[in-house]
């Protein structure tokens, strides 16, 4: 089956990861896929190793005519059965097939990993969310439910082929470290992290990830004096790598509509503390395979930091919980065996295929 992924981006992000494992997930898995998206340094060389073919646009503002035309031009060479659109900015820039109206009949499905407004995907035939919650939102804001599916993210992480020991990293071998993932925002809640730091003497915290607010958070860190055991790695590509290096995943956001390094964690056998953002609150079990603390909230969040790690047993309990939780839920071939069922379903029903 052809289909063209589409996405706008930022140079970094959750949803940008997602999109590229994704596109992977379905080449390997045998689906046609070309990508358009902005240029960026870490996502295009991914898609083009692995053999997918990449058109870069510019996907600007309302002035920006260009890259719906190319849109139309590309769908019209490639004749894909399927156009997936990751957030807002690709759907709006996306020509559904009743303006196109190519010879091969295609329908533009939108993905919503947030609580986008509804009326910016008016391209979109049939959606899907990455949390029943999300499905939710686009069902009040009057998209039928029988044009929605949920289909979680899955949880993989690539192959590791380089170890990460804690002495790369400027970490004592014997410390304790707390890893969190993910794009140097407010939303993340980092500056809760740090604050946590403050009560947890000889604790360390790696913070893989960039963003706006990698300097106000190098700032905050000195001005708390926890900055001699804080790592600003920057963006990483080895996730699973630091995962294993690691003593704790903390995943403290305070805004996060899903949330997919909870459920790499699992994957990767390490016990994870969440704060209970939407995301994590629809999915995680606090005590079972994971601890869940209120967003917000250093003191509550250190106190989970200092149970855990003086609870081997339950981190134990944790740990087997949780890698259940993401083979039932999160693998790599039920998430692209749900978007194959769900594409041909739909296909069938307007009668492309």
């Amino acid at each position: 089956m052809k289909i063209l992924q589409v996405m706008a981006g930022n140079d970094h992000g959750g949803a940008e990861t997602a999109f590229v494992d994704m596109c992977i997930a379905m080449s390997e898995a045998g689906m046609d896929i070309e990508v358009a998206t902005r240029a960026n340094d870490v996502r295009v060389p991914a898609l083009q190793k692995a053999g997918i073919t990449v058109h870069t646009l510019p996907f600007g503002g309302p002035i920006d005519i260009f890259t719906g035309w190319k849109l139309g031009r590309i769908i019209k060479e490639f004749k894909p059965f399927i156009v997936q659109t990751w957030m807002a900015r690709a759907a709006q820039k996306t020509p559904n097939w009743k303006s196109l109206k190519t010879a091969q009949r295609y329908l533009v499905v939108s993905r919503l990993g947030g609580y986008y407004k509804v009326k910016n995907f008016k391209s979109a035939d049939y959606f899907n969310t990455i949390t029943p919650d999300i499905k939710r939102h686009l069902v009040d804001g009057g998209i039928a439910e029988d044009r929605i599916r949920f289909i979680a993210n899955f949880a993989e992480t690539e192959e590791i082929t380089t170890p990460v020991k804690k002495t790369d990293l400027g970490t004592p071998e014997d410390a304790p470290v707390l890893l969190s993932l993910g794009r140097l925002h407010s939303s993340k809640a980092y500056d809760i992290l740090l604050q946590a730091l403050t009560e947890l003497p000889g604790v360390y915290a790696w913070i893989a990830g960039e963003g706006p607010d990698r300097v106000v958070l190098e700032n905050l860190a000195k001005d708390l004096g926890v900055d001699d055991r804080v790592r600003f790695l920057g963006w990483r590509t080895d996730r699973a790598a630091l995962l294993h290096a690691c003593d704790i995943c903390v995943f403290a956001s305070r805004v996060e509509p899903f949330g997919t390094v909870f459920a790499q964690a699992w994957a990767e056998k390490r016990p994870v503390i969440v704060s209970d953002a939407d995301g994590p609150k629809q999915f995680c079990l606090d005590g079972e395979d994971s601890l869940m603390v209120l967003k917000n909230d250093a003191v509550a969040l250190a106190a989970a930091i200092r149970r855990l790690l003086g609870d081997k047993a339950l981190q134990q309990k944790l740990v087997a919980n949780g890698y259940q939780r993401y083979i039932n839920e999160f693998t790599k071939e039920k998430s692209v065996a749900a978007y194959l069922d769900f594409f041909i379903e739909i296909l069938k029903k307007e009668n492309i295929l």
